[in-house]
């Protein structure tokens, strides 16, 4: 057999073959695939979180609203086991940073800075728990640092160092008149 219809013959049976094509096919879209899945859950599963937190914090900041913690006599330890009560089934209470502010009026309310460092962690040294009285403006802040499961895939999420992203849930509210 001469060699060139040799090679016709085998590059016709190569082009016209198709088994393998599907495996093929896959591999080309495969890491696209599950980037976009595992970008989708990791975004999902951080508003699933930071939900939770914003729900906890308003629910437990009711307590100083109302002015129950103020006339039980409740430290800030026992404001933060209320907010882990809440939120124990997704996060990590050891990880929750509080910051109770008292102002004047709401106007004076804006002027609070975010706690980031330039080396992306939280500056807590500012930070106090003074739940006021009644008919105080209260503004509740806690800071969770959320660890991002997947590095890299959506990076644009990262705001903290070591790849975690910081959720703030934030509760202004005036005090009811309690006392």
């Amino acid at each position: 057999m001469p060699f060139r219809p040799m090679i016709k013959t085998a590059s016709h049976r190569f082009i016209r073959a198709r088994e393998g094509a599907a495996a093929v096919e896959f591999s080309l879209i495969a890491a696209p695939f599950f980037l976009l899945i595992f970008a989708t859950l990791e975004v999902a599963l951080f508003f699933l979180g930071s939900t939770i937190i914003e729900n906890g914090v308003n629910e437990a900041a009711r307590s100083i609203r109302t002015g129950q913690l103020q006339q039980s006599s409740q430290s800030v330890e026992d404001f933060r086991s209320s907010i882990c009560e809440r939120i124990s089934s997704i996060a990590d209470c050891s990880r929750i940073q509080l910051d109770v502010r008292t102002f004047e009026s709401f106007s004076e309310s804006t002027s609070m800075d975010y706690p980031l460092d330039e080396n992306g962690d939280i500056d807590n040294s500012d930070f106090t728990f003074d739940p006021g009285g009644g008919g105080d403006v209260v503004v509740v802040r806690v800071f969770y640092d959320w660890q991002l499961l997947a590095p890299g895939v959506v990076s644009g999420m990262t705001n903290m160092s070591g790849n975690k992203r910081l959720i703030t849930a934030t509760s202004v509210f005036r005090n009811e008149p309690f006392e």
